[in-house]
């Protein structure tokens, strides 16, 4: 059978996002996530850190693999939570994609752009202190292939 480009981004996301649900390092080419919005969202957080009088957090390559695998994990095994089905929790998937200091994530789900989802973490007070902790110094956001299932992940 010939699989579509379309088809194979799918196949690869869901095996990945079983992968790092698990606590297995998967390499970032695995996923298709949408940059453009991951990159936006990382804007607005910056923005809002900056209106707050906190220094911007930079883009971390291995905290994005494990928000993404996470968002593709949620999305393609249907659960929402900061702790997959077996147990493992946001730290324990930032550590085993090399980043040494967790801080915090935010989940959501049902958002279509970087927008949306951004002004869905600012009404809400937990993810707020998040996105405005000032001792938070990186972040990775994903998205799952299907555009409406949202991490950030941060780190010291």
């Amino acid at each position: 059978m010939a699989w579509t480009n379309s088809q194979r981004s799918v196949i690869a996301s869901g095996l990945a996002a079983v992968a790092l649900g698990a606590g297995i390092a998967v390499p970032a080419q695995a996923f298709a996530a949408d940059t453009g919005q991951q990159q936006r969202v990382v804007e607005l957080v910056n923005e809002q850190r900056a209106n707050a009088g906190c220094g911007p957090v930079t883009a971390d390559q291995r905290l994005a693999e494990a928000a993404t695998g996470h968002s593709s994990d949620m999305a393609t095994r249907g659960y929402f939570s900061h702790t997959t089905p077996e147990g493992v929790t946001f730290d324990q998937r930032i550590k085993k994609a090399g980043h040494p200091s967790p801080g915090a994530e935010n989940i959501a789900q049902g958002q279509r752009s970087a927008e949306q989802v951004m002004d869905a973490w600012m009404k809400s007070d937990g993810h707020k202190r998040n996105i405005l902790n000032c001792s938070l110094k990186s972040i990775g956001v994903g998205i799952d292939d299907g555009g409406s299932t949202w991490t950030q992940d941060f780190g010291y």
